[in-house]
């Protein structure tokens, strides 16, 4: 059987490599972002995959519920899902806005909310599911990142619950936490704290074990075993992909 995957966010950086990954893997895969998906899906089909590329704004109920049901009219009931959308608009504590705040959880913790809950349906009735949400070392804490941070210790608590609530109808959900991985959104962060990429970088790595920086494939091979028949048995599980241990 060949199943239907989603990934949000997927123009880009970890979700366009954890798409590529899926569709390699035999995976129809949906790629759902804000900006283009053309590269990704090119991709995909390149490598003789089929892959649907739509507009959606996860933080937004409509949107999702209808971006869903065309994946499910196009591509198949989609059984596999991975939360990957996700901003910044990080600041110190005394600066942040509410809005700001509110922003960030909308996209990271919101979005993964409707998502899951727009695709559950459709893995109960198939009596398989995967649902793969990011988090991030941050859920421990990040200077400027009061927002993020939040948004990705929330995430480590709702995939608890759904693997509670939903392991009975053969659906399992677990996060991957990333530590350094070089995406534009590192890119961003390195420019908030006024330093150069290379150096930004440079670092980095000077603190992980492993002495180098993570890359978006790091996080789609350990999204692929995640997604995988084989991995019925891991469930509720936060994964640190950071080049060393994390709590």
């Amino acid at each position: 059987m060949t199943r239907t995957a989603i990934v949000t966010g997927g123009g880009r950086g970890i979700g366009a490599a954890i798409a590529k990954r899926l569709g390699a893997d035999g995976l129809k895969v949906a790629v759902l972002d804000m900006g283009p998906t053309d590269e990704t899906v090119a991709a995909i089909k390149e490598a003789g995959g089929e892959a649907l590329g739509l507009e959606a704004d996860v933080s937004d109920e409509g949107s999702v519920n209808a971006a869903v049901k065309q994946v499910a009219e196009t591509l198949g009931a989609p059984t596999v899902l991975v939360n990957n959308a996700g901003i910044l608009r990080d600041n110190l504590l005394f600066k942040m806005t509410h809005e700001e705040f509110n922003k960030v959880l909308s996209v990271h913790l919101g979005g993964a909310f409707l998502m899951a809950r727009a695709v559950q349906s459709y893995m109960v009735e198939e009596k398989f599911g995967r649902i793969i949400s990011m988090s991030s070392t941050s859920a421990q804490g990040n200077r400027g990142q009061t927002n993020y941070s939040a948004a990705k210790a929330g995430i480590q608590g709702i995939t608890k619950t759904w693997a509670i609530e939903l392991g009975k109808f053969g659906i399992t959900a677990n996060a991957i936490a990333p530590g350094f991985i070089e995406t534009d959104m590192t890119k961003a962060t390195a420019e908030r704290v006024g330093m150069g990429f290379e150096e930004f970088v440079e670092a980095s790595v000077k603190q992980i074990p492993v002495a180098r920086s993570g890359k978006p494939e790091d996080i789609a091979h350990t999204a692929s075993f995640l997604a995988s028949e084989g991995a019925g048995f891991v469930s509720g599980q936060v994964i640190y992909v950071a080049g060393g241990p994390k709590d």
